[in-house]
């Protein structure tokens, strides 16, 4: 897992109101704003970490997704106090 792709979400995630996702793409961008196409594909693994830790939850059609099992366009926010182990 890419420490500076986890710090970019959490620090992201720390920006938007409590509830509010952020994007894979705002994320790539935190990382290399020049070059964030080459990092997207470093977000995915990282975010899905972290999701299997309990430490972020990702999202299809603003609801949560199986960090296993998911497609498509996803963002991500941090767990709800009822969400947290």
């Amino acid at each position: 897992m890419s420490a500076e792709v986890e710090a970019a979400i959490f620090d992201l995630l720390g920006k938007v109101a409590p509830g509010k996702s952020v994007s894979p793409e705002d994320v790539a961008r935190a990382v290399d704003a020049a070059g964030w196409r080459r990092e997207l594909g470093k977000v995915r693994p990282a975010a899905v970490g972290l999701a299997r830790a309990g430490r972020l939850v990702i999202l299809r059609h603003n609801k949560p997704a199986d960090p296993d099992d998911f497609k498509g366009v996803w963002r991500m926010r941090l767990p709800a106090a009822d969400e947290t182990g």
